[in-house]
C-alpha cells in the first residue's frame, strides 16, 4: 500500500494527446449519466422522458411553420385583391402558433422536471454513499473544502447537462438542418449554402475558442477550490488561530489564493469577450449575405416581400439560439469537466470491501483473537509486526506503550478501517474479512480519545448511538454515563446545541456524551481508545468509574497511555515498535522490572511532581 492509495487522479490540460484524452473522458462522463436519465427501475420516469421528447419535437415543428405563416400574412396584406379575413386569419394563426410553440416548451419542462430532479438526487446520494464507503486513508488525505466544491460543481453540472444537452443543443442542430432544407426547397441552394456555411463557421469558431480558453476556466476552478479549502480549514481551527494571534496570517493566506483566482478570472473574462466579438462578426456576415440575396431576389421579381420577411425571420430565429448555443457549449464543457471530476471521485475504489455474499457477524460470546497480525500503512514502514493475543469473552485486555508503538492501529484494524497484510483477526471464530463491515461495526462500541460531536443537540448526539431511540432510553443512557444531572441543569436540557465539533462542551462532558452514546448502542465489544488521556485527574477518575460500569460483563479492549487506568485489567499487553514486548497483570509486570515497570516509575514521578506543584501556595 502506498500513502497516496485511494486519491483521485488529477487532470492537467495541455497538448493534443491530452485533448483527445479529455474528449474521451467527457464521452465517458456522458455515458455514465445515461442511467440517471433513463432509469431502469422506473417506468414512469422513462415515459416522462419520451413525452418530453415528443413535446420538444412538436415545439420545433411549430417553430418551422411560424415564419411560413408570417410570410403568407405579409403577402396577403400586400395584395390588392386579398379579402380582409385572410390576413386576419393568418395573423391569428401566427399568434396561436407562437403560443403553441411556447406551450409545448413549457409542457416539456414540466414533464421532464421529475426526471431531472430524480437524477440530481440519485447522483448526489450515490456520491455521498460512496464517500462513506471509501477508506479511512482517503479521508485522512482529503481536503474537505476542495472535495465539497468538486461535489457541488458536479451536481450542478448534472442539472445543466440534463436540461441543455437534451433540450437545447441537439434540438437546435435539428432545427438548423430543417431550416436549411426549407430554404433550399422554397428558393435555391445559395440561401441554404450561405446559412449552413455561416452556422458551421460559427460553431467551429465557438468550439475552437472555447476549447482554447477552457484552461483558464480550469485554473479558475482550481484557485477557487484552493481558496475555499484554506477558508474552511482556517475556520475549523478557529481556536488555534486565536491562540497564536494569527488572524492576519490567515487573511494573507486566503488573500493569496483569492489573488490567484482573481488573475485567472480576468483571463477567463477577457477571452470570453474575444469569443463574443468573433461570434457577433460571423453572425452579422451571414445575416448580411442572406439578406442581400433576398433583396436582389425581390428586386428581380423572383421573390415577394413576404419571402424577404420569411428569410429574415428564419435567420433571426436561428441566430438567437445559436448565440445562446455559444454560452451553452461553454457551460457544457465546464459541466463535463465538473462531472468528469466527480465521476473520477466515484471511480475511486473502496480500499476495504465486503466479499461477495459475505454473511453478517454473529456474536455469541465476544471472544477476540489476533493471530500473527502484520500491517503497514506504507510498504516501506511496518507498523504491526506479527502480534498475537486473545481476549476471552467478558474479560478486559489493556494495550499500553509509547506513542507510535501501534496501539491505536490495533483498534482501527479491529474496526476493519484497514485490511491487514497477513495473519487473521477473529471474533467468535469468524475472520473479520469474511463478514460484512456493517455487522462488525454494529457489534463494537468505541469511546475515542478525541470525541467529535455533530453540530446538533445533545439529544441527537447521544441518540446517534442507536437512531430512532426514545427520549426515555436516551435519558437512561445519559444517567448511566453520569451526565444526566448536568443536562437537566441546562436551560434547554437535551435540546442544547453542542456547537461545531462539540466545542460548547468541555472535554469531560464530551467524553460522557460519547459514553452515553455507546451505552445506548449496547454493543457486545467495547474499545476505549485513550478515552481519558486528555482529561484532568478528577474528571478522569469520574469517567473511569463510568467506563467500569459500562464494560461490566462485556469484552473490552483498552488502549491507554496512563497506566493508572489499566491496573484492574485481566491482562496488559506492552507494545513497542509494533511488537508485544511484555504481557501479564499489573503487579506481575511491576515485579519483573521491565519496560512496563520503567513506564510506571516515570508516570509516578510525574504524578508526584504535579501533586507537589499543586500543593505550593500561590
Amino acid at each position: 500500500m502506498s500513502p497516496g492509495r485511494g486519491r483521485p487522479p488529477s487532470f492537467i490540460p495541455g497538448g493534443p494527446v491530452v485533448a483527445k484524452s479529455a474528449f474521451r473522458e467527457e464521452l465517458k462522463a456522458l455515458r455514465k449519466l445515461v442511467p440517471y436519465l433513463w432509469p431502469r427501475e422506473s417506468v414512469e420516469l422513462r415515459v416522462r422522458v419520451l413525452l418530453a421528447i415528443l413535446c420538444l419535437i412538436g415545439a420545433k415543428l411549430i417553430n418551422i411553420v411560424v415564419p411560413l405563416i408570417y410570410k403568407h400574412a405579409v403577402d396577403a396584406l400586400g395584395s390588392k385583391n386579398a379579402v380582409i379575413t385572410v390576413p386576419v386569419a393568418l395573423v391569428i394563426g401566427y399568434g396561436v402558433a407562437r403560443v403553441g410553440s411556447q406551450a409545448f416548451g413549457e409542457l416539456r419542462d414540466a414533464i421532464f422536471a421529475k426526471v431531472e430532479q430524480h437524477a440530481i438526487r440519485m447522483v448526489g446520494l450515490n456520491t455521498f454513499r460512496h464517500l462513506h464507503a471509501l477508506s479511512l486513508r482517503f479521508h485522512l488525505e482529503r481536503q474537505t473544502g476542495g472535495l465539497s466544491r468538486a461535489i457541488e460543481r458536479g451536481i450542478r453540472g448534472v442539472e445543466f447537462l440534463l436540461s441543455f444537452m437534451l433540450f437545447n443543443v441537439v434540438p437546435t442542430l435539428f432545427e438548423i438542418l430543417m431550416v436549411c432544407g426549407v430554404l433550399w426547397t422554397l428558393y435555391n441552394f445559395e440561401f441554404a449554402l450561405v446559412t449552413f456555411a455561416t452556422i458551421v463557421c460559427y460553431i467551429a469558431f465557438t468550439f475552437t475558442v472555447t476549447d482554447w480558453r477552457v484552461k483558464y476556466r480550469r485554473e479558475m476552478n482550481e484557485r477557487d477550490s484552493e481558496a475555499n479549502t484554506k477558508a474552511i480549514d482556517s475556520l475549523l481551527n478557529f481556536e488555534t488561530v486565536k491562540y497564536f494571534a494569527n488572524e492576519e496570517h490567515e487573511a494573507n493566506r486566503f488573500d493569496k489564493a483569492l489573488r490567484a483566482y482573481e488573475k485567472a478570472a480576468v483571463k477567463s473574462q477577457t477571452t470570453l469577450s474575444l469569443l463574443n466579438i468573433g461570434q457577433g462578426m460571423i453572425i452579422a456576415a451571414g445575416l448580411i449575405g442572406v439578406m442581400l440575396l433576398a433583396g436582389f431576389g425581390v428586386q428581380r421579381g423572383e421573390m415577394t416581400v413576404g419571402d424577404f420577411v420569411l428569410v429574415n425571420s428564419y435567420l433571426i430565429q436561428l441566430y438567437m439560439p445559436l448565440n445562446f448555443l455559444g454560452m451553452v457549449y461553454r457551460n457544457i464543457k465546464q459541466s463535463l469537466t465538473d462531472l468528469e471530476n466527480m465521476f473520477k471521485l466515484l471511480a475511486v475504489p473502496p480500499e476495504v470491501q465486503d466479499r461477495p455474499g459475505a454473511p453478517p457477524l454473529v456474536v455469541t460470546a465476544g471472544e477476540i483473537v489476533f493471530d500473527n497480525v502484520r500491517f503497514r500503512y506504507d510498504e516501506r514502514r511496518p507498523i504491526i509486526k506479527g502480534i498475537s493475543f486473545h481476549v476471552p469473552p467478558g474479560r478486559t485486555v489493556a494495550i499500553v506503550g509509547p506513542s507510535g508503538s501501534g496501539k491505536s492501529t490495533i483498534a482501527r484494524l479491529l474496526f476493519r478501517f484497514y485490511d491487514i497484510d497477513s495473519g487473521a483477526i477473529r471474533i467468535d471464530g469468524q475472520d473479520l474479512r469474511a463478514v460484512t463491515q456493517t455487522s462488525l461495526r454494529q457489534a463494537i462500541g468505541v469511546v475515542p480519545q478525541d470525541t467529535v460531536l455533530f453540530n446538533d443537540t445533545i439529544l441527537y448526539n447521544i441518540g446517534y448511538g442507536k437512531p430512532g431511540s426514545s427520549e426515555a432510553a436516551i435519558a437512561e443512557a445519559a444517567r448511566m454515563a453520569r451526565i444526566g444531572d448536568f443536562i437537566a441543569g441546562l436551560p434547554d436540557g437535551y435540546k442544547t446545541p453542542v456547537g461545531e465539533r462539540g466545542l460548547k462542551l468541555s472535554g469531560g462532558e464530551k467524553q460522557r456524551v460519547a459514553i452515553a452514546r455507546v451505552i445506548l448502542k449496547q454493543p457486545h465489544i467495547l474499545i476505549f481508545d485513550e478515552a481519558t488521556s486528555a482529561l484532568d485527574t478528577k474528571t478522569e477518575r469520574e469517567i473511569q468509574a463510568s467506563l467500569k460500569e459500562v464494560s461490566a460483563e462485556r469484552t473490552t479492549l483498552i488502549i491507554a497511555h496512563r497506566l493508572s487506568t489499566v491496573i484492574d485489567a485481566d491482562e496488559i499487553l506492552v507494545l513497542d515498535a509494533g511488537e508485544i514486548v511484555e504481557r501479564g497483570r499489573h503487579f506481575d509486570l511491576l515485579s519483573r522490572g521491565g519496560a512496563y515497570a520503567a513506564m510506571w516509575a516515570r508516570q509516578q514521578e510525574a504524578a508526584e511532581l504535579e501533586a507537589a506543584l499543586e500543593a505550593v501556595p500561590e
